[in-house]
Order: C-alpha cells, then sequence, then structure tokens
C-alpha cells in the first residue's frame, strides 16, 4: 500500500510522525511525506528513510495561492497513484482531500488536531467552517484528536459521517523514557515557586492573560519565577504591547525563544500553565505531566481530557486572567496540595498516552481502512 501523509508545514510532520514513519515502512508500507518546503523536510527524509516532496502550502487563507496548491496536490495524486493519503493540519487538509477526491484515491483521512472557527467570529467563522464541512466532504475518514473535537464538528454540522477517537485521543503519544522526571531535581522551594509556558507566544495562547495574571502574582509573592518557552509570531496573532513590555520589564519573567529540547525548563518548573484559548489535544501538557509537573490549563478541547481538576492540575475558565490569577495562587501559597498533583500526573499520562499505544492504534485503524475497500 502506497501512503502519503500530508501537512502544510515541514516542523508538523516532524512533530507528530517522526519514529511513526519509520515503522510504517518497515511494516510494508511504501510511504510518501508531502509538505511545503524546508530543510525539515529534507532532514524527515534521511532519518525515516522515506520519500519527500516539497509542495508550497499557505497557512493562511490565500484565495489564489490556494487554488495552484490544489491543482499541484491533484497532479501529484494523479502522478503518484496513492492507495491511502492521510492529512494533518487546516490547510493540508483542505487542499489535500479535495485533490485526493478529483484524483479518486481510495482511502482518504484527515485528522483534526484542533478547530479555529469556535474562537472565530463573522466572516472568517463561515469561512473556517465551511472549509472544514468541504474537507469532511471529500474525506472518507476523519480521526477527531478528541472528544471535544468530535463534540465540535458534530454539534456544529461539519460533518454527519460516522467519526471517532482513537484511543484516549492524541495523536502522537508520549516516550515516558524521553520525558521522565529528573532524579536529584532540586527542590524548587529553594529558589521560590517556577512556572513554565511552552508553546507560541501569541494572543489564543493566553499570553495576554498569563503575563497579567504572573504580574501581579509576583507582586505578592517576588520569589515566583515565569519561564516563556516558545517563537513569537507578531504576523500571525501578535501579544498586546503592554504585555510585550511587561515580558521586557519584569525581570521575573524570562522568554527563553524557541528551544529544541523542552525537557530542561520542565525539570527546572513546579507546574506548567498553559492557558490556551483553543486547542486539539495539546501534546505540551502530556509532556509536562510525564514529567511530574502538575498543569493549570483552561476548559478547553484536548486541555480538559489530559488534566482531571484538581487530581493532576487545576481547570479554569479561558481568556480569564482573575481566575488565572486566583490558580497561579493557590499553587504557590498550597505547597502540599501541588505535591499530590504532582504525585499523579505520570500515572494519569502514562496509563493513556504512552507512544506505542497510540501508534498502535493509528496502525490498527489503517488495518481497518484497507480491509473497508478489500471488501468493497
Amino acid at each position: 500500500m502506497k501512503l502519503i501523509r500530508i501537512t502544510t508545514v515541514p516542523s508538523t510532520l516532524t512533530a507528530f510522525c517522526k519514529g511513526l514513519l519509520k515503522e510504517l515502512k518497515l511494516e510494508g508500507y511504501e510511504v510518501v511525506a508531502v509538505s511545503s518546503p524546508g530543510k525539515e523536510l529534507e532532514e524527515l527524509a534521511n532519518s525515516e528513510g522515506i520519500r519527500t516532496i516539497a509542495l508550497p502550502m499557505e497557512r493562511r487563507i490565500s484565495p489564489f495561492k490556494d487554488l495552484k496548491s490544489l491543482w499541484q496536490m491533484w497532479r501529484l495524486m494523479r502522478r503518484e497513484k496513492p492507495d491511502m493519503v492521510h492529512s494533518m493540519t487546516p490547510k493540508a487538509g483542505m487542499v489535500t482531500m479535495v485533490a485526493a477526491w478529483l484524483a479518486r484515491v481510495p482511502i482518504r483521512i484527515h485528522t483534526f488536531t484542533g478547530l479555529v472557527f469556535p474562537t472565530s467570529t463573522g466572516l472568517k467563522r463561515r469561512i473556517l467552517m465551511f472549509t472544514d464541512w468541504l474537507t469532511c466532504a471529500c474525506a472518507t475518514h476523519i480521526i477527531p484528536e478528541g472528544e471535544g473535537v468530535k463534540a465540535d464538528l458534530l454539534k456544529n454540522k461539519i460533518t454527519k459521517k460516522d467519526i471517532r477517537v482513537l484511543g484516549h485521543g492524541n495523536i502522537r503519544g508520549i516516550d515516558l523514557e524521553h520525558f521522565k522526571p529528573e532524579p536529584h531535581r532540586t527542590s524548587p522551594k529553594e529558589s521560590g515557586f517556577s512556572f513554565v509556558f511552552v508553546g507560541r507566544l501569541v494572543g489564543d495562547k493566553g499570553i495576554n492573560e498569563l503575563v497579567e495574571a504572573f504580574s501581579r502574582l509576583n507582586k505578592a509573592h517576588p520569589e515566583t519565577r515565569l519561564v516563556l518557552v516558545g517563537p513569537e509570531e507578531e504576523e500571525i496573532d501578535p501579544i498586546q504591547p503592554e504585555t510585550a513590555a511587561e515580558i521586557k520589564r519584569n525581570p521575573a519573567i524570562d522568554a527563553v525563544g524557541q528551544q529544541k529540547d523542552v525537557r530542561p525548563f520542565f525539570a527546572s518548573a513546579d507546574a506548567l500553565v498553559f492557558p490556551s484559548y483553543r486547542e486539539g489535544f495539546p501534546n505540551v501538557v502530556i509532556e509536562a505531566g510525564a514529567m511530574g509537573l502538575p498543569s493549570i490549563v483552561t476548559d478547553i478541547n484536548g486541555s480538559r481530557e489530559i488534566i482531571i481538576d484538581g487530581e493532576n492540575g487545576m481547570i479554569i475558565p479561558s481568556k480569564n486572567a482573575e481566575a488565572l490569577y486566583q490558580a497561579m495562587k493557590h499553587f504557590v501559597e498550597n505547597p502540599e496540595d501541588v505535591k499530590r498533583m504532582a504525585k499523579n500526573a505520570r500515572p494519569l499520562i502514562a496509563s493513556r498516552y504512552e507512544q506505542s499505544y497510540v501508534r498502535q492504534c493509528l496502525k490498527d485503524f489503517y488495518k481497518e481502512c484497507i480491509a473497508s475497500i478489500s471488501k468493497e
């Protein structure tokens, strides 16, 4: 079976499919990876031992460029003649599913890792809902990454097809040997309570509320610290000017930029704080939990499935700086409660999201899809 995995940008392929593509090749699939041009796509070809194809796709809505990508994708499908295509990310999903439908590819799978339209308004929301509907209409199989994503797709009538979450949700799984607690970690109480955020420093990730809440907390508890790990994306969703100014002004806030290895930052923190507005299934919350960190998360898809409120973290309303401040204050002022939640963190993650289990769920799903067309 020839399988083509497709994402909009190569970093997504690397993040979610590294190791998996090699495993699929060893199990007999002819695997091809397609994404926009980039060094990471070339590196993936070498690390996975597979063929890759560069095809430009825009992350933003761009009608002319999107039509050009669709035409190029259709030509690629006609040339490669895959048995199965599997896309992720919104733009790659729409372009791939339409092109694969036009080219009559037998198995067309799209994974929704998150939905943008629930937090959008006006014309943009209608456009996003239509593109998601079109993606589903052209797909033969749809995988929502979590139960929350599944509920949103059905509730908003994006699709009426039979869709299901694989396993407990999540599409990457966690390497428990790679993400494990530091055995000789210094007690954070010796240097004050440290929060860590990992992700893009943009408005949709709740950075404005986080910096506002932490700055208020830091005035009452000067020993507290906030470490921000991730890149800024000023062109897509910039943070507020006052937020950017506070990050630069406050010595208790340390913005370290994007990092290849986030484990040292988890290891030196007491808790993850992740106040995102929307997610599919945030891997950072899983990674932090695997390293023994409790988390403060917002009540959104994915996060509410990983965190059990009061057991391995706290769940607060989204876009609410006051609720975030109160949760962070509780963590600082109740060390025994934090210690209890930290003790629960790794076992809960290990029981649901161990990587080999997550990958096996996908492999079994592929076999089901192949069996279904064989019967036809």
